[in-house]
């Protein structure tokens, strides 16, 4: 390095710049809380983070209730999120309304940032639950599955395909009611004028829910994979575990293709409501979802 390279900020002393970090990260801080606030919300703490953005809860004054906030920056996140799928997804979860899907309320974009407005979810996901518990008893297992059918069915029937269906996409409300969320990866407008649903060609999702299709990289129903993906979810539910190894992609391909029906032969939603397993109502039920306490 150069003398006067190296010698350009030796009058800048380490605790200083420390300082100066610490006021840039407290007022960006505090224009995000400015922001939220003048549209009445109260923010708390921080319930997550993936990918793209960061989570916090917040309590609303307009719907009363608390409510989940996704944190976008936009100058931390890759472009193509920003100008395709996260576009996409609100513009998705605008037009869609059902029991068993995240609600969404409103979106907030400034210079910097995407504020996303969600029902909040207080009881955590799927994924926490099977962590919890291990396998799932029939009965949760078969209302859950049935409340995502109904969901995806739904989303289905408005030209929606969600494509990134996973345990911890599945997030519980107060009464344990399953709520379909993060549609990041969603598409609308799929329905072609014959009734058809359009192809995709775009790998989304994660390796062990992947359709096979998916995995051989050609173009596929999204529809299809969406309902492969379900069953990926029953599996967890029952046995406690992913059906398949998906630790190396060889490895996971080459199982799905040996063990598996093909497409032709895959169930839709219509007949996987008709099944006898599907239409059995729990004959003594109980909250079985609340931690069991420990008696000392």
């Amino acid at each position: 390095m150069a003398d006067g390279a190296e010698n350009a900020n030796t009058n800048v002393k380490p605790e200083k710049v420390e300082r100066n970090k610490s006021k840039e990260k407290k007022k960006s801080k505090d224009q995000k809380l400015s922001v939220l606030e003048t549209h009445g919300y109260t923010v708390g703490r921080s319930v997550g983070s993936g990918s793209y953005a960061t989570v916090k809860i917040a309590h609303s004054e307009r719907h009363k209730c608390n409510v989940a906030i996704k944190i976008v920056s936009k100058l931390q996140e890759a472009t193509d999120y920003l100008e395709k799928f996260l576009p996409r997804e609100i513009e998705v979860v605008k037009g869609l309304k059902h029991d068993n899907l995240i609600r969404y309320y409103q979106a907030i974009e400034t210079t910097h940032r995407v504020y996303i407005i969600m029902e909040y979810a207080e009881n955590g996901s799927l994924l926490d639950i099977i962590k919890r518990d291990g396998r799932i008893d029939d009965n949760r297992a078969r209302k859950w599955f049935m409340e995502l059918v109904n969901a995806i069915e739904y989303c289905h029937t408005k030209g929606v395909v969600h494509r990134d269906i996973k345990c911890e996409n599945l997030l519980m409300d107060t009464s344990y009611n399953i709520k379909l969320s993060d549609f990041g990866f969603a598409r609308n407008n799929m329905i072609k004028k014959n009734g058809q649903m359009k192809t995709s060609s775009t790998f989304c999702g994660s390796y062990a829910y992947a359709s096979p299709e998916i995995l051989k990289g050609i173009p596929y129903q999204p529809n299809t994979s969406d309902i492969w993906s379900i069953g990926v979810v029953l599996y967890a539910m029952i046995f406690g575990t992913l059906p398949f190894d998906d630790t190396t992609y060889q490895k996971l391909l080459k199982m799905i293709i040996k063990l598996l029906a093909p497409l032709k032969v895959r169930l839709n939603i219509s007949e996987i409501k008709n099944q006898p397993w599907s239409q059995m109502t729990d004959k003594n039920p109980t909250d079985k979802n609340e931690p069991e306490q420990t008696v000392s």
